[in-house]
């Protein structure tokens, strides 16, 4: 119970720090709420999962690049430069969610 704990707040933290730069840009209030659902779900999956042959700190970047393919997808319909932000942002914080949980779980 306490590592579900742990890793929910790691989702919160990561959740809302995605969520900072999108409220300064004074995005919409759904895709703030879809962005910081999006990392605190992730968050929870990193947290958990073991992807055989594949080292702990790249797991958190596949896994989250991954979910945020179908948020990609429907994001570049309207414009294109979106792909590059949110996949490196998937990325990064993927990696970074990796490194918090291998150490604090």
């Amino acid at each position: 119970m306490k590592s579900y704990l742990i890793a929910g707040c790691i989702g919160l933290f990561f959740g809302l720090v995605d969520i900072i730069p999108m409220i300064l840009q004074k995005l919409p209030k759904r895709a703030n709420i879809s962005a910081f659902m999006q990392y605190f779900f992730v968050s929870l999956v990193i947290s958990f999962i073991d992807l055989p042959g594949i080292v702990w700190w790249l797991e958190g970047s596949i896994v989250a690049l991954a979910l945020a393919v179908p948020i990609i997808i429907v994001a570049s319909e309207k414009d294109k430069k979106v792909i590059f932000i949110i996949g490196s942002m998937a990325m990064i914080l993927g990696a970074l969610i990796s490194l918090t949980t291998h150490y604090f779980l």
